[in-house]
């Protein structure tokens, strides 16, 4: 314990030293610490089912087949850095009245039911998931939560505190990003779907439902800034100046809801 007190000392003075405070530091968080730490907030997810009721991928096993497919589709896509070193564990929580969904560092996503209720169809679906884990793998979530929690925490909790992971869980789920890295991550979402047979602008689809929705209900897992309106622009300008071509549409999405249990 000394060792380990030590050894997280010692990093957090090397980072008070840092010029760029803002930006994950690879020395003192490498990409391992991502997967161990989402590790580490995974465990305690599936630990507590009362306040994370975690649909089991056995009893679902039809709408986590599906589910999987989309990420699979996502993870193809050269553009994803760490697709064979993140684990990219995807879980569905029961939970029809919230609007959410979460990325964990090291590729662990989280979707609640309230949000495949809301969406209509499947591109918006994977157009969220490419957000999700655009986030993940270009390590806005660590970055964010080091600003807001410091890295003295996560290395601890990384390396098995439990003291502090239910801070650092709450503080997962909060997470607001800076304008850039929503931007980044609408970005990568069309990147990594153009050249797939889904529309690459899928996560514009939702944006323009929280539009024609007037703005109510507004998403819990995606920042408010930069507005809908141009995050909605910024997409479809990418889509058409990379000349992705995907159309696909399908009636699975309707089933995907049925294996679910919603309507």
């Amino acid at each position: 314990m000394k060792k380990i007190t030590l050894f997280i000392a010692i990093l957090t003075l090397a980072l008070s030293s840092c010029k760029k405070d803002s930006t994950v530091n690879e020395f003192l968080f490498p990409v391992e610490k991502d997967i161990q730490l989402g590790q580490q907030l995974a465990d305690k997810i599936a630990s507590d089912p009362s306040t994370y009721p975690v649909l089991d991928s056995t009893q679902y096993s039809a709408a986590y087949q599906y589910l999987y497919a989309l990420r699979d589709t996502i993870l193809k896509s050269p553009d994803v850095l760490y697709k064979d070193k993140f684990k990219w564990n995807i879980k569905i929580i029961k939970d029809d009245s919230t609007l959410n969904a979460f990325a964990a560092p090291g590729g662990f996503i989280y979707v609640y039911t309230g949000l495949i209720n809301y969406l209509d169809h499947e591109n918006e679906l994977i157009g969220v998931l490419g957000h999700e884990i655009a986030h993940a793998d270009r390590r806005h979530s660590i970055n964010q939560m080091k600003k807001n929690m410091g890295t003295q925490i996560l290395i601890s909790v990384a390396l098995g505190n439990k003291s502090k992971i239910g801070q650092v869980l709450a503080g997962l789920q909060s997470l607001k990003f800076s304008r850039g890295d929503e931007s980044e991550a609408d970005e990568y979402s069309v990147r990594y779907l153009c050249g797939t047979t889904y529309e690459a602008s899928g996560a514009a689809g939702f944006f323009e439902k929280i539009e024609a929705a007037g703005g109510a209900r507004p998403p819990e897992f995606m920042s408010t800034h930069p507005s809908p309106d141009k995050r909605v622009e910024a997409i479809h300008k990418l889509d058409t100046d990379l000349n992705c071509a995907g159309d696909r549409t399908t009636g699975d999405y309707a089933q995907f809801k049925i294996d679910l249990g919603l309507n």
